[in-house]
């Protein structure tokens, strides 16, 4: 089986008036991030939503402003991700997707053997989680429409890094 990771794609990352706005790159990747889930959903493959969730006196926010706190808007998915029942969604309190969370277990209860990620930041969560998957030793598609980072530079290097550090096929 394949699973899709849509990785933060919430409210304080994506809106502009957002805790922590990723920029204007987040808005236009939202499109290409549609069209993948309707694909997963259509071919009945695992569809995954990783959401950054903390609390209120979480030790991150010495590093980045408030954001993402649990139960609050900034924390939901935003409103243009179809998310249909049986999608599931995982809660994160750090970069990886895979830190303090059943990721592993999800991913292995299903059977997939190759995961695609979409979503931001590229060089903060979503090189984390790569670098993850690919150290279970997961197949890794990441395409450049589907991701995302407030940090050009950054997101040019995390491709990079993922590409020929960590293996994932990044197209």
């Amino acid at each position: 089986m394949k699973a899709l990771l849509i990785i933060d794609m919430i409210k304080d990352f994506i809106h502009a008036d957002g805790a922590l706005y990723c920029g204007d790159t987040s808005r236009k990747i939202i499109p290409f991030i549609q069209g993948k889930i309707d694909e997963f959903q259509r071919s009945n493959d695992l569809v995954v939503f990783i959401c950054d969730s903390h609390e209120e006196d979480d030790l991150e926010f010495k590093m980045f402003p408030k954001h993402s706190v649990a139960g609050t808007e900034g924390s939901e998915i935003i409103d243009e991700l179809p998310v249909k029942e049986k999608d599931i969604i995982i809660k994160k309190k750090r970069y990886s997707a895979f830190y303090g969370t059943n990721l592993d277990v999800i991913l292995k209860e299903n059977d997939v053997s190759e995961v695609t990620v979409v979503g931001v930041c590229t060089s903060i969560c979503v090189m984390d989680t790569i670098g993850d998957l690919r150290n279970r030793d997961y197949e890794v598609i990441v395409y450049k429409k589907g991701v995302a980072d407030f940090d050009q530079k950054a997101h040019r290097f995390a491709l990079q890094r993922m590409s020929n550090i960590y293996g994932a096929k990044v197209v």
